[in-house]
């Protein structure tokens, strides 16, 4: 497979850091995303391209060594702050062909790449984060 990354993204610290929009093309070419976030959040709003692996932060270290090092892949979390840090980590572990996405999955759905929303999987609660039990199954008073 040629260099898929290759004329794509800036370098920030040694790691390749790419847009929304270029993530999508890359994946619709062959790269994996790998979703870093909860399994709360994308299991409401997900990625919708082919080739999305849910792998959150809280399991990546015990997991990320099942991944095929000779795959292209790009890490993405909610907002952009964490997923090059995991993305450095894929490469001390050998992983020649790993970049981050800038924005997370913020900028995704901002940008209007494609997002598969389950209604019944959303969030409630007043501030930001929604950390409270889903709508479903709640009894209304």
């Amino acid at each position: 497979m040629p260099d898929i990354f290759k004329n794509h993204g800036i370098q920030t610290h040694g790691i390749l850091s790419l847009s929304p929009r270029e993530t999508c093309e890359l994946v619709k070419q062959g790269a994996y995303l790998i979703d870093l976030r909860d399994t709360d959040f994308s299991d409401y709003k997900a990625f919708d391209v082919v080739n999305v692996i849910s792998l959150p932060i809280g399991v990546f270290d015990e997991h990320a060594d099942k991944l095929d090092p000779e795959n292209y892949y790009i890490l993405a979390d909610s907002s952009g702050l964490k997923s090059r840090l995991f993305a450095e980590k894929l490469r001390e572990k050998g992983f020649g062909h790993v970049s981050s996405m800038s924005g997370g999955f913020v900028e995704w759905e901002r940008d209007g790449m494609p997002v598969r929303v389950d209604v019944n999987e959303r969030l409630s609660g007043s501030c930001a984060c929604q950390l409270k039990p889903r709508e479903r199954g709640r009894s209304e008073k």
